[in-house]
Formats: C-alpha cells, structure tokens, sequence
C-alpha cells in the first residue's frame, strides 16, 4: 500500500495513492510522538501483511529514536521514501491539503479549536465519500525530452 504522507503543524495526513482516500490525525503538537500515533492510526488500516510505503519530507519526527523505536516494533511494515530537501511540494498530499485550504477551510471562522478539528476531520469525511485517485499524465522518459 503506497500512502503519501503530509503534515502541519496542526495535524498529519495522509492520501493512500490507490484508493484517493484521505487519512487524518489532528493534534496540537508535531513530534514524534504524535508522529508515531500516525504511523499506528495508518498500520491498523491495512491488512498487517502488507508493507506501506510512505513518502514524507525531512522532517526530524521522521527519522527521530522514537520513530526509528517504534519502527522496530513492526519490521517490514513501513518503508519511507524521502523528498529531496525543499521538495516536500513533490508529494501528493500538498495539494490535497491546498485543496482542503481552497475550499471547506477558505474563509470559516470557529470560535474554538475543537470547532476547527471537527471541521477538519468532517471535510475530510466529505472527501472521502468520493475519493479522487491521482493518475500521472507523464512517463518520466517523456518529461526528459519535454
């Protein structure tokens, strides 16, 4: 299972790149603990003997003791590809998150943070009724001589 992984300083999310559907964990701290809690909300998901590669950016949460502790713990189960630094923009979820910025997010106003939590995982929920799956338009050896 392929998922591309993003997060904000709010929250982590994830798009799984076969089904379109969208993964989200809410939270007020971005560490790897909150990271961990991710990895664990994504690994009950999935059949458990599948490997689930993720693409994630260079964050230090990805590559932390505690990360690199729990990943111990579940062998085989994830496999973490890297963007080139500055490159986190090359991961899907970027846009799903531009979108979600875009449109169910672009001018509300919540009186409380929980108030903006569910209405984060309650746009998520509407996405997910109709996921999107992303299909590339291009073969690399077409960009190449592009």
């Amino acid at each position: 299972m392929n998922i591309s992984a993003w997060e904000q300083s709010l929250s982590w999310g994830g798009v799984d790149l076969h089904t379109g559907e969208i993964h989200a964990l809410v939270r007020d701290r971005h560490r790897s603990r909150e990271f961990i809690e991710f990895l664990k909300v994504i690994d009950e998901k999935y059949p458990s003997n599948w490997i689930i590669r993720m693409v994630l950016d260079n964050h230090s949460s990805h590559i932390s003791k505690e990360t690199r502790a729990y990943l111990k713990t579940k062998p085989n189960r994830f496999h973490f590809v890297f963007t080139p630094k500055h490159g986190s923009w090359l991961n899907l979820i970027e846009s799903v998150f531009s979108k979600m910025a875009r449109s169910f997010l672009r001018h509300i106003r919540v009186s409380t943070k929980a108030e903006l939590v569910d209405r984060i995982y309650r746009g998520v929920a509407e996405i997910n009724q109709a996921p999107v799956v992303f299909r590339w338009r291009y073969k690399m050896d077409e960009i190449a001589t592009a």
